[in-house]
């Protein structure tokens, strides 16, 4: 059985330290301390990660091409359960946010 690629490994850890230590897109998220509202149910969490996996691309060489893109969408998902005014531009496709 092969393992998942290093540079993907890599890119779901650091989405994860920064997520857990409150520094996810700070331009975006700001002063909002979404950990504790992310973590109440754990169902917000289990989105969080979903969107974020749903979006990363990986090229045929196990390299992740697109991993600011797909923290950006999980942060706005954030920033939308946190913040009713703010809305996301676009909105969440379907697939962006199936469950595995």
């Amino acid at each position: 059985m092969s393992k998942i690629p290093l540079d993907l490994r890599a890119s779901i850890r650091h989405f994860a330290f920064t997520l857990g230590n409150g520094t996810l897109d700070i331009q975006l998220l700001g002063d909002i301390d979404y950990r504790p509202a992310l973590v109440a149910f754990g169902s917000e969490l289990e989105m969080v990660f979903t969107i974020f996996t749903n979006l990363l691309e990986v090229d045929e060489g196990g390299t992740v091409t697109n991993y600011d893109h797909a923290a950006r969408r999980a942060a706005e998902w954030i920033r939308e359960y946190c913040d009713p005014d703010y809305v996301v531009e676009p909105a969440f496709a379907d697939w962006e946010t199936e469950l595995a």
